[in-house]
């Protein structure tokens, strides 16, 4: 089973480039970020008939996300993280699709900081700890997959001063994704690649593609129960480099198929 999350910078822009990397690698499940789109007008015909049935939470001109499934449809389960009903950003779905259950998320940004973008990061971060420890609580095999918009360590920057003051890499940022690790959840990209960069983001500005410097931003995050499962993970970096294509590729795990448990005796 192949799980990806791509942040395709607008789904409707973007739409031939997402149709050309979902017919080459065909992946059971993608997660979306940035549609940059209201709910109606979600390219879902257009999805439909390259096999792919979805779900999504659309926003005009910002956020959104969605989650796409080869061959039969996702069963929503939410469509907001929980925490702040007053929260009306599109930032979080989740549905399970296979046997698993699986959560997109695009998360804030936090630029300028410091300031209430950056405050409502850490809060957004604080939510997403209690959701998914209830998560774990559960015992079900989990993903959350998305744009985390935080760069865990310094193997996830190419070597630079200039990202020092961003919201991405700042030591609450980083702590609050260690948090998530610290309850149990396994980073499947470095778990399979400790000593790779594995970047997925690549700036527009300063020429940050054909320079390699990149960013690890998009995520992938297993539950104990499911991580058993993880057989390989990956960038799909050419998607990168395709004319008009966003500015994040997509990223990826491959899970073995679930095993019968077996009888006692």
């Amino acid at each position: 089973m192949r799980i990806a999350t791509f942040n395709i910078n607008d789904i409707n822009k973007r739409l031939p480039n997402l149709l050309a990397w979902l017919a080459e690698t065909q992946p059971d499940v993608a997660c979306l970020q940035e549609l940059k789109a209201a709910d109606n007008r979600f390219p879902a015909r257009a999805l439909l008939q390259a096999g792919y049935h979805a779900v999504w939470q659309g926003q005009p001109t910002w956020h959104g996300v969605a989650i796409l499934a080869r061959g039969a449809p996702p069963v929503p389960t939410r469509h907001a993280l929980p925490g702040n009903p007053a929260d009306r950003e599109a930032r979080y779905i989740e549905a399970a699709v296979r046997g698993v259950l699986v959560g997109c998320l695009y998360l804030p940004n936090g630029n300028p900081q410091p300031g209430p973008k950056f405050d409502y990061k850490l809060a957004w971060f604080r939510r997403l700890h209690d959701h998914a420890a209830a998560l774990l609580a559960a015992k079900v095999p989990v993903v959350l997959a998305g744009d985390y918009n935080v760069v865990p360590t310094e193997l996830d920057i190419y070597p630079s001063k200039s990202w020092a003051r961003n919201a991405l890499v700042q030591p609450a940022s980083r702590a609050a994704f260690r948090h998530l690790l610290d309850q149990g959840w396994v980073d499947a990209l470095r778990q399979l690649n400790p000593a790779a960069p594995q970047y997925t983001f690549w700036d527009y500005k300063r020429g940050a593609w054909p320079r390699d410097a990149g960013l690890r931003l998009d995520h992938l995050l297993l539950s104990p129960s499911l991580a058993p499962r993880l057989a390989d993970a990956g960038v799909d970096r050419d998607v990168r480099g395709a004319p008009g294509a966003s500015d994040h590729a997509p990223a990826w795990i491959t899970l073995r198929e679930a095993t019968a448990r077996r009888r006692g005796r």
